[in-house]
């Protein structure tokens, strides 16, 4: 039985296309991926993704314990400010990546993905046997909605005194909006076009969700689904956990060297290090269709004498481009810039072209 988020009948009722995913029964699309895609690039867009998982870790070992289980730097955030990070696996690998944000000294609050709620709890779990903080795993209680867009911040702020203005990209307040208290107000987003995630319970999400849907109403607000989530992220070149990385990918292989700090000791530092000492051979690279074809997951990357060198990881056909774009890792020398490459398409060598991310 998959789970259901708070706001599953509203989706219902919004006419929404349902389908099981990460264990919930998550809305794909309301009234089309290009649609919704458009609005969030032009306009503004409101996502639930509430099927995220959030847990604290509290204590004075807190710290100490976020800063083995991740590559970054948990040194550099200060009160108020979020990291993105990832968890490597002890065999040069991720377990996910995720968003730490510091609420106070000895307060953390993390964000992880809804595939791997329980894994991350798990392996968090293991290495915090040595360090003693406090774990909290809140996911089943809080809920997460996103409203991305350049209209995205004037939507928000008709529902709160807190002034959006003064948050910068990655970092985050605690606020009042629509009359609910406690809400974490966050200047992220997974779609590259600004806007907020706010996280607050369960109970909320009904009235927050209404709320934000009638202050956007004037900009052009619709709701979006998962699948132009997906295409948004695509077009500017996020990883996406289980297609871009999972275990058997490293952080300087998926192109995360810069959330990988050597210093400091971490899970990983001497595997990664040689890593970055010695180069990668392979790496996740963007690239585009230079005919009209779509790239997908796990289709076949390969050179002009048909040799295998890799395999797509995620693509689609770019509604700003209007022209096929994907990931896939790629085996040295071809994964430069300007590399001429083949996407197999239905026993079809497709060309295609290495090129700097993000797409748009």
């Amino acid at each position: 039985m998959e789970k259901r988020t708070a706001l599953y009948d509203k989706h219902v009722s919004l006419g929404a296309k349902m389908v099981p995913f990460a264990g919930f029964d998550m809305p794909v699309q309301y009234s089309g991926v290009t649609e919704e895609h458009f609005a969030v690039r032009e306009k503004v867009g409101i996502f639930d993704v509430s099927h995220m998982g959030q847990f604290f870790v509290e204590g004075d070992s807190a710290k100490d314990l976020l800063q083995y289980v991740t590559t970054n730097n948990v040194d550099n955030l200060e009160d108020g400010k979020a990291q993105y990070t990832c968890l490597p696996n002890g065999n040069g690998g991720i377990v996910d990546d995720l968003i730490i944000y510091k609420m106070k000294d000895g307060k953390y609050f993390v964000v992880v993905n809804a595939s791997n709620i329980e894994k991350d709890w798990n392996h968090i779990s293991k290495y915090n046997e040595k360090f003693g903080a406090k774990l909290t795993n809140v996911s089943d209680e809080m809920s997460l909605i996103a409203i991305q867009g350049p209209k995205a911040t004037e939507t928000l702020q008709k529902l709160t005194d807190t002034n959006l203005s003064e948050i910068p990209y990655y970092h985050f307040t605690e606020g009042t909006v629509a009359g609910v208290s406690d809400v974490i107000i966050s200047n992220t987003g997974y779609t590259g076009s600004g806007g907020f995630e706010i996280y607050f319970k369960n109970q909320d999400a009904l009235k927050l969700w209404n709320d934000l849907t009638e202050a956007g109403q004037e900009f052009g607000l619709i709701p979006c689904g998962l699948a132009s989530r997906d295409t948004l992220r695509l077009e500017k070149g996020f990883c996406l956990y289980g297609n871009d990385i999972d275990d058997t990918t490293s952080p300087l292989e998926a192109g995360l060297g810069w959330i990988t700090k050597f210093d400091k000791e971490f899970l990983d530092k001497e595997t990664f290090a040689k890593q970055k000492e010695e180069g990668v051979l392979r790496k996740l690279v963007g690239f585009e269709m230079q005919e009209r074809a779509i790239p997908r997951h796990d289709y076949l990357v390969v050179d002009a004498e048909g040799n295998e060198i890799g395999k797509v990881t995620s693509g689609t056909m770019s509604p700003m481009k209007n022209i096929g774009i994907g990931l896939a890792y790629v085996s040295k020398p071809h994964f430069k810039i300007g590399s001429d490459i083949f996407i197999q398409i239905r026993n079809k060598n497709v060309p295609a072209k290495v090129v700097k991310t993000p797409f748009v």
